[in-house]
């Protein structure tokens, strides 16, 4: 029997030792927002990579959600506006939470508590709503409100 797989429009991502799926529509900064986190986290001396960028392959193994690149993007991220750069990506790893970007204003002002992105494959992550365009990095933000798991 084969682990239960999709493919969903989104970024991968890992930071430190945590997996990220950035998710949301078109346009709303998924690329532009792990390009600055990867940056900021490796400045910090600690490890980040891209895993995929536009499209992610989904599967479950052993109870873990499990993020893989598509062979035919691999190592690819748009830069909106400037076209296809290639970056180093990891071929995979594991999701441990689901992050949406939002704009100011932010509407609403507080996300619903415990919110969860439901995933095709039967399983959904915790979502952090995180704010982009703002005086501070993402990454500060992601280490406030994660700091046990960003640890940086």
């Amino acid at each position: 029997m084969s682990a239960p797989s999709c493919n969903i429009h989104g970024t991968a991502m890992v930071l430190g030792t945590t997996g990220f799926l950035v998710t949301g529509p078109s346009g709303s900064g998924k690329s532009a927002l792990a390009l600055a986190c990867i940056a900021e986290v490796k400045r910090r001396g600690r490890f980040a990579a891209l895993v995929a960028d536009d499209r992610v392959d989904l599967t479950l193994e052993n109870g873990r959600i499990v993020a893989r690149c598509p062979p035919s993007i691999r190592g690819l991220i748009e830069i909106r506006g400037s076209g296809i750069a290639e970056i180093e990506t990891v071929s995979a790893c594991v999701l441990d939470w689901a992050i949406m970007p939002v704009r100011a204003p932010f509407d609403p002002r507080l996300p619903p508590e415990q919110e969860k992105l439901k995933l095709e494959i039967g399983r959904s992550l915790p979502m952090l709503r995180l704010p982009i365009e703002t005086l501070f990095s993402p990454v500060d933000a992601l280490a406030v409100l994660l700091p046990e798991n960003l640890g940086l």
